[in-house]
């Protein structure tokens, strides 16, 4: 997709991050609806007689499912291996965002350090995507604040890490 975008836009430069970010988003927010998506989709695809792997390049939007949270309306796209578990991750993390922005800066609880083994790393990306459209909500600088540590205590909460009680350090 990256390749296919570089060739219709060369003047425009775009990491294949951004350019897969903004394919989620416009997944997510229903920008289009499926036979718009489907008409877009017809008039880029090369036609059968040109280069049969471009067709590749061209993501199946909408055949990708996607997480809507309704109480703050923030769409997050699921991962492949959603098994009930993603429900569960975005539930905590929700809770621990709206638990920072009430919790004073002095009262927040300190976060433990621990090492990036292989499955707390697999933790934080399955949590990454879901990160951009809080933040693009985001009111100020201290919503922002309140947002990543939120999501920091989101993770600790999820792999089982001790976080000592609020307001000491």
């Amino acid at each position: 997709m990256h390749r296919f975008f570089a060739e219709l836009e060369p003047s425009v430069t775009v990491t294949e991050q951004n350019l897969g970010d903004r394919v989620r988003y416009i997944l997510c927010s229903n920008t289009f609806d499926v036979t718009e998506l489907e008409r877009l989709r017809r008039e880029t695809v090369p036609s059968s007689n040109e280069n049969a792997t471009a067709e590749d390049a061209v993501p199946q939007v909408a055949e990708q499912p996607a997480h809507v949270d309704t109480a703050v309306n923030y769409p997050v796209v699921a991962d492949s291996n959603d098994d009930g578990t993603f429900a569960q991750e975005l539930e905590i993390v929700e809770e621990a965002i709206v638990e920072m922005r009430s919790t004073p800066l002095e009262n927040r609880p300190r976060l433990p350090r621990k090492c990036l083994s292989k499955r707390n790393q697999a933790v934080v990306s399955a949590l990454n995507p879901m990160l951009g459209t809080y933040l693009e909500a985001s009111r100020d600088l201290c919503d922002t604040d309140s947002i990543l540590f939120g999501v920091a205590l989101a993770v600790c909460r999820i792999i089982g890490a001790n976080v000592s009680t609020a307001g000491q350090r």
